[in-house]
């Protein structure tokens, strides 16, 4: 098991026709052989498991992936975020993060956005 780096850019919606490569989140996740995050491995790895959330003309957001009661995943911004804001993944624990696929997060405005998995990558 190891770390990957996962990029996600915004896919096509009403607010964004053509989606946006300056809009989305780069986060490390523990993820198997299968694209899943592993949530075992994560509690190893929890302080590794950073997230960055890059909107085009706002500051970066620096956080954490975390894990909530009931077994969903979020982001929590602890850094340069305000600490209450958490975004949560749409049904993380079971979609597959491989380069080409899509995922949903669910932002601070309770908008549900969905994004485009562009980049899988190990961290060394």
């Amino acid at each position: 098991m190891s770390l990957s780096h996962v990029r996600l850019e915004l896919a096509r919606d009403h607010d964004f026709p053509e989606g946006s490569r300056a809009r989305g989140y780069e986060f490390i996740a523990p993820l198997g052989s299968d694209g899943r995050i592993e949530a075992t491995e994560w509690k190893s790895n929890r302080d590794r498991c950073r997230v960055r959330r890059f909107w085009n003309g706002d500051p970066d957001e620096i956080g954490h992936l975390i894990r909530k009661p009931g077994g969903s995943w979020a982001f929590h911004y602890d850094l340069l975020g305000d600490p209450e804001d958490e975004e949560t993944g749409y049904r993380f624990g079971d979609h597959k993060f491989l380069a080409g696929d899509y995922v949903s997060i669910k932002e601070h405005d309770d908008v549900l956005r969905t994004f485009k998995v562009v980049a899988v990558q190990p961290v060394p």
